[in-house]
């Protein structure tokens, strides 16, 4: 079910699929693509599971309100979309900016979040002088002129050789340029290291072998900061790893949703 709510202010875009009473899923994609990553590694998924998908602000077919955006503003919105659609204790899978939502929602509300998987993530992403030249050039020339730098660290050179990549620079292309800056102003100002580092339930974290945005070696030091947390590692994936890999990667989450009992 296709589907718009309005939280916070804003229309979310949200999809729901599944038996009601199926252990929940929550997907929260990354920066400048929308809930169509997760198409494939939905469809490898048991078919006996609640998975809610959503258009972060200023993506997909989400509202785009004016730049800046905080991240206490997009935790904010997938906390009353939960709240609202009365999803509980589920297993939270965040890439990239989504890691980030997924950390700041576990350390806000354990309720909503049983377990978490960081993927191609980290506790803080780039510095801000990064994240105000990418703003800046977006707002001066648009988004077309960082496509090509941006398809090159999101993905393996195996995978931007392929037809297949003109998908997501399409997708990219589309993104809205206030949603780009308003969620890259959100990352800019994050740093979870202290809040994050607090947080105990079950987590594992996803790093694609080429991922140019968030190197392995990252994705490993927030893993370490909570204690009992697994590390899983997809060899010749990028930062999408979701999109390179879909069939191992769903592989990971049916296998840790048995260890922890989500089933």
């Amino acid at each position: 079910m296709n589907t718009v709510i309005e939280v916070n202010g804003v229309n979310i875009h949200y999809k729901l699929e599944g038996p009601e009473n199926g252990p929940a899923l929550v997907f929260s994609n990354s920066l400048g693509t929308d809930l169509r990553i997760w198409d494939e590694v939905i469809s490898y998924l048991p078919k006996n599971v609640r998975i809610l998908r959503y258009d972060t602000r200023g993506h997909g077919l989400s509202d785009c309100p004016k730049s800046p955006y905080s991240m206490g503003s997009l935790v904010r919105d997938i906390e009353a979309l939960m709240d609202a659609l009365k999803l509980k204790n589920s297993l939270f899978i965040g890439l990239s900016i989504g890691g980030m939502i997924a950390q700041g929602l576990a350390v806000k509300r354990l309720d909503l979040v049983k377990a978490m998987v960081l993927s191609n993530t980290a506790v803080k992403i780039g510095n801000r002088q990064i994240w105000e030249d990418r703003i800046s050039t977006v707002e001066s020339s648009g988004m077309k002129v960082l496509t090509t730098e941006t398809m090159k660290r999101w993905f393996s050179n195996k995978f931007f050789e392929s037809s297949k990549v003109r998908i997501y620079a399409n997708m990219f292309e589309r993104q809205p340029e206030e949603g780009y800056s308003g969620c890259s102003y959100a990352i800019s100002g994050t740093d979870f290291y202290t809040p994050t580092s607090s947080l105990r339930l079950p987590t594992i974290a996803i790093a694609g072998s080429e991922d140019r945005s968030t190197p392995p070696d990252l994705v490993r030091e927030t893993c370490d900061l909570i204690p009992g947390s697994k590390f899983n590692l997809i060899k010749g994936a990028g930062h999408i790893s979701c999109v390179e890999a879909p069939k191992e990667y769903a592989t990971v989450l049916s296998d840790f949703m048995k260890e922890f009992g989500h089933v």
